[in-house]
């Protein structure tokens, strides 16, 4: 008799050739079930301890390569949790937030505090729990009841000393020296769409009458005073560093993790925190709204505001800490923001009200600024 094509099917699962000789179906299925139960033993206790995954959305390039390093490998074995880390820029992860709303994926969101603010107004973040740790922030880290500064930078300028040394001027303090036409030919200015020249045109509003909510006057001082001035207006740190290397450009809005990499080059950059203030521009993180970790997204980003991770980014990114206990040796903590004194002079710019009208000024800034 023929065996059924159930049992024929079954028998070729197992390894048999069809053209065996005929078995019945019990005979057949005997190797088929004795190798699932094989399997069942062999994966019954790894699918009771199956670890956690969790996905952390962050920036590429030298802090990838630090969390996959030193960040990620302490956090994975404390917890028993897998973490994969999607790689991209503050926009990528906000789009991918936005795209993943009510099936979300990604955990914990790590971005620039301009689109992080953005992400808050748009509900994509949930509660950031209390803890310990929180009570060790700096004031200014604590954007809002969804998200929390884990590093900060700062936007001031930068100089060529010794091109200002050659042609006879004196040190700048203030960004005021934007619009000093002295410098005409001379100025490399980061458009808007670039956080540097955003923060630029908010303190030249702040400094003659106005600020986020009046922003007038910021355009005026720029459309006037400092646009006579501009060689170019790079859109990346990269092009900005190019001109200031060839020369061509000697002063330049500047964040402090860009100068620090200029610097080592061995490049005569000196950059300052204009008197006025420089700007605080942070690195934030937020647990991701209703996603399937909520637990372990709370620890991790607990665990990137430790004194350990703190000191890591620092060293390795630029950044400076937000948390206050945070000792750094003084190679490093010269390179930073760093120290109370240091990031109570920093300021903070008003997000929410930069996000609601952040089209209509770019809009602006290309008819009349950058022409």
């Amino acid at each position: 008799m023929k065996a059924s094509r159930q049992t024929r099917r079954a028998s070729s699962l197992v390894g048999s050739s069809p053209r065996s000789s005929p078995r019945s179906p019990h005979t057949a299925l005997r190797p088929l079930l004795a190798a699932l139960a094989c399997a069942g033993a062999l994966l019954g206790p790894t699918f009771a301890h199956a670890e956690a995954t969790l996905y952390v959305a962050n920036v590429g390039g030298s802090s990838e390569q630090l969390f996959r390093q030193k960040i990620i490998p302490v956090f994975e074995k404390a917890h028993a949790v897998k973490i994969v880390y999607v790689a991209g820029n503050s926009s990528d992860t906000l789009a991918k937030l936005q795209a993943q709303k009510g099936h979300e994926q990604i955990n914990v969101a790590v971005m620039d505090d301009g689109p992080m603010y953005q992400a808050m107004q748009m509900g994509l973040c949930a509660k950031v729990d209390e803890a310990p740790v929180m009570k060790d922030l700096y004031p200014l880290a604590r954007l809002g009841p969804t998200a929390v500064g884990v590093g900060m930078v700062a936007t001031g300028i930068g100089y060529n000393a010794d091109a200002f040394k050659k042609m006879g001027l004196p040190a700048p303090d203030s960004w005021q020296a934007l619009a000093d036409p002295r410098i005409k030919g001379k100025l490399g200015m980061p458009p808007i769409t670039n956080t540097y020249g955003l923060h630029a045109l908010v303190m030249l509003a702040r400094m003659n009458g106005g600020g986020e909510k009046n922003i007038d006057p910021g355009f005026t001082a720029m459309t006037r005073q400092v646009a006579p001035n501009v060689l170019s207006w790079p859109s990346t740190p990269g092009e900005m560093d190019s001109l200031m290397q060839s020369g061509d450009v000697i002063i330049a809005p500047y964040g402090s993790g860009r100068a620090v990499a200029l610097q080592n080059t061995g490049f005569p950059l000196k950059f300052f925190y204009p008197k006025e203030g420089g700007v605080a521009l942070q690195v934030a993180a937020c647990p991701v709204v209703e996603n399937a970790q909520p637990a372990l997204s709370q620890q991790f980003i607990q665990y990137l505001l430790s004194p350990e991770v703190q000191v890591l980014e620092a060293q390795a990114s630029g950044l400076g800490p937000v948390n206050k206990t945070v000792k750094l040796p003084p190679e490093i903590a010269a390179r930073v923001p760093y120290g109370p004194e240091q990031v109570a002079k920093l300021i903070g710019v008003d997000w929410t009200t930069i996000n609601q009208h952040r089209q209509e000024w770019t809009e602006r800034w290309n008819r009349t600024v950058e022409r």
